[in-house]
């Protein structure tokens, strides 16, 4: 499975659309997780009057690694990232506007998803909630946080649920280190690379974006019985929110914007849904529901927890909680 592409060249897929021939061009570097839905969007974009001349070479990775690369400066106009500090470390280099979350509707989110279990047919480890996944003999993966925004996005969910919204500190942590102290037995750099890993064979359990699993449940029609999943979304999750922004050194300002612009749209909206992740724009939510069943008893957000400033100094930066469980082990 492609984790990624380069920056410049050709994008053409054997059989797909031609999307890097045009008199203008756009760079799009994004994580990884989001590629199967800018393989629809983007040719849908280009055959809008807005898009019908413009070129895209395609860049996707790990979200931390890739807002890395931009803040290099490395040639980007277009950047969509897993988590809001991977942007923000782009404001902080100088090279995304201050005000980018006000430039685009719902903070410049354009779609999302949400925590999710992926298991193997038939769920033969009879997994249906967080406390499940601490059972004696569980395997589970989850990618880096060091390196991935979904990683994060996984850990923030059961932090969150026996923490009780942060309330309880201390009870999240003692879920996160005893999930990786005796359950987590690979560690992947992207969400993307911990779906391969999973279809591989490795784990019981891949905590995961819902639309990843989606794709993963898709892909049973086509699987041999030993390599087939289900999924589902557990009754206390987490919001996932992947924002895009318009990089400042951007050599076409307009073709970047018409194409952030696009993402927001109806059209747009719906194809997102129909690879799997959730649109944000209410007509499109309505239209869609019926694309991803089951009920959430209890949905946490990031601003439940402080947002991401105070989140990510306390849990992931160089001195975070959840940064010192991944670097001993799990051994607090």
């Amino acid at each position: 499975m492609l984790a990624a592409t380069s920056c410049g060249g050709s994008t053409d897929e054997p059989g797909g659309d031609d999307i890097s021939s045009g008199s203008r061009h756009v760079n799009l570097i994004a994580y990884a997780t989001p590629k199967p839905g800018f393989d629809v969007v983007i040719p849908a974009f280009r055959r809008t009057e807005a898009g019908r001349d413009i070129g895209f070479s395609q860049s996707y990775g790990p979200s931390g690694d890739q807002s890395r690369k931009v803040a290099r400066r490395v040639p980007a106009d277009v950047v969509n990232v897993s988590v809001q500090p991977d942007i923000t470390r782009l404001v902080d280099a100088g090279v995304v506007d201050e005000d980018w979350q006000q430039r685009e509707p719902n903070g410049s989110v354009p779609f999302g998803s949400v925590v999710a279990f992926v298991v193997r047919k038939g769920n033969p480890k009879n997994i249906h909630g967080w406390d499940d996944l601490l059972r004696p003999g569980v395997q589970v993966i989850t990618p880096n946080p060091g390196s991935s925004g979904s990683a994060k996005w996984n850990l923030l969910a059961p932090y969150a649920v026996h923490s009780d919204g942060g309330s309880d500190h201390q009870a999240g942590l003692d879920y996160i280190a005893e999930l990786i102290r005796d359950h987590v037995t690979v560690i992947p750099k992207s969400g993307r690379e911990a779906t391969t890993a999973f279809e591989q064979g490795q784990g019981d359990v891949l905590i995961s974006y819902e639309n990843e699993a989606i794709m993963l449940d898709r892909a049973d029609a086509t699987a041999s019985p030993d390599k087939q999943v289900e999924y589902f979304v557990p009754a206390e999750t987490f919001r996932i929110e992947n924002p895009v922004a318009v990089v400042n050194t951007t050599s076409d300002e307009s073709a970047a914007r018409d194409f952030v612009d696009y993402l927001f749209t109806d059209e747009a909206q719906v194809l997102w849904a129909e690879q799997g992740f959730r649109p944000v724009m209410p007509s499109a939510i309505a239209a869609t529901s019926a694309l991803f069943p089951g009920e959430i008893d209890t949905l946490w957000t990031i601003d439940e927890l402080g947002g991401w400033d105070a989140v990510d100094a306390e849990l992931f930066g160089p001195d975070g909680a959840i940064t010192e469980i991944f670097d001993t082990g799990g051994r607090q």
